[in-house]
């Protein structure tokens, strides 16, 4: 399979390109300037693959929660490119994505949502070292977060920088530790996004759409 993935939810911008399973990536911590860099990325990865889109089977995109603007240039760029060649797409979570880079198994991952908010999720690494989602992604005050059972969880994402003293009152004794600094990348979403394409889960570019999470805050327990 030949999977080119974006994610620019976050100060985060990665392009990533999968030919059967092997990844490459790139990767720019650069606020604001998602639009100047994604499209140049993706040109520098097919160029190094010796491919054109056309010869793609589907596009893998992070289609949120996180940024509104960077959300929003994720999924254009998405459309574009797949409405132009004639791809699939395959939406893959920035939380799940975040969450697929950590390492451990048992994974809370956050981001910063603004207005006292943050974007949260749980998410269990399976047999195939895939992160599956513990309930529903989330997004409520640090001190509402939903917890799933368990302890030994660890903590990852810019949410808890932003609200780390909120968040350890809310999760004490069940977070072992956090990584703060941690942010999704277009590898993990490509990782993600080839999983879901094999399963047959693909969608027609038209029905590229983000995810916010502002007015979707239930919860569901682990089976």
């Amino acid at each position: 399979m030949k999977l080119l993935a974006i994610d620019t939810a976050t100060d985060a911008c990665s392009a990533a390109l999968s030919i059967d399973g092997e990844i490459r990536e790139r990767f720019e911590v650069a606020p604001r300037a998602h639009t100047e860099l994604i499209l140049p990325m993706i040109d520098e990865l097919m160029a190094e693959a010796g491919l054109v889109i056309g010869q793609l089977d589907a596009l893998a995109f992070g289609r949120g929660p996180g940024a509104f603007t960077g959300v929003r240039i994720a999924v254009g760029v998405a459309q574009g490119i797949a409405f132009a060649a004639d791809l699939p797409v395959v939406p893959v979570s920035t939380l799940a994505a975040l969450a697929q880079g950590a390492e451990a198994d048992k994974v809370l991952a956050a981001l910063d949502a603004r207005m006292d908010e943050v974007y949260w999720g749980a998410y269990m690494r399976n047999g195939a070292g895939l992160m599956e989602a513990v309930g529903e992604e989330h997004v409520s005050a640090p001190e509402q977060v939903p917890l799933p059972p368990g302890d030994a969880w660890q903590g990852v994402g810019e949410g808890w920088a932003a609200y780390e003293t909120a968040l350890m009152q809310r999760c004490a004794g069940q977070v072992g530790a956090w990584d703060a600094k941690a942010l999704p990348r277009a590898r993990d979403v490509v990782r993600l996004g080839e999983a879901a394409a094999g399963d047959g889960r693909l969608l027609a570019a038209e029905q590229a759409l983000p995810v916010y999470l502002r007015d979707k805050v239930t919860w569901k327990k682990v089976r």
